[in-house]
């Protein structure tokens, strides 16, 4: 089955794609719990094989409020990615609000040990939850 992916991004020849889902089960509107999962494609397009190294996460919720979560790798894996090859995961943000906005990069060395940094696209997390107000 193909995956639709809303938002793209790539650097360096490292091409990250992400699709949020906002996940009605696991929310609690009424005590202010929102939650998304998030699937991300990262897809190495250069000559070079790589290896994520770390995740930086800058998570803006619908009041402004930031937070931000770095870390060692991915779901607990730092992934080896060879000229061609693709690695997916689907992780989860909880927020109070009914919507935000996460964006951040990924820390990759290549065979060489030079540092290659890839950005993660800016992308909506949106909630049918969130009252919109023309202008």
């Amino acid at each position: 089955m193909s995956q639709t992916f809303a938002f793209e991004a790539e650097t360096h020849g490292i091409r990250v794609r992400v699709r949020p889902v906002f996940v009605e089960q696991a929310s609690l509107p009424e005590e202010q719990r929102y939650v998304w999962a998030y699937h991300v494609e990262i897809e190495n397009r250069s000559e070079r094989t790589v290896q994520l190294v770390t995740r930086y996460w800058r998570i803006t919720d619908g009041a402004g409020r930031v937070q931000e979560v770095s870390g060692e790798g991915v779901v607990g894996q730092q992934p080896v990615l060879e000229p061609g090859a693709a690695f997916s995961y689907t992780s989860g943000c909880p927020l109070s609000t009914p919507s935000g906005l996460m964006q951040g990069n990924y820390t990759l060395h290549d065979q060489d040990g030079n540092q290659l940094i890839a950005a993660i696209p800016l992308f909506a997390l949106d909630s049918p939850h969130e009252r919109r107000r023309a202008n």
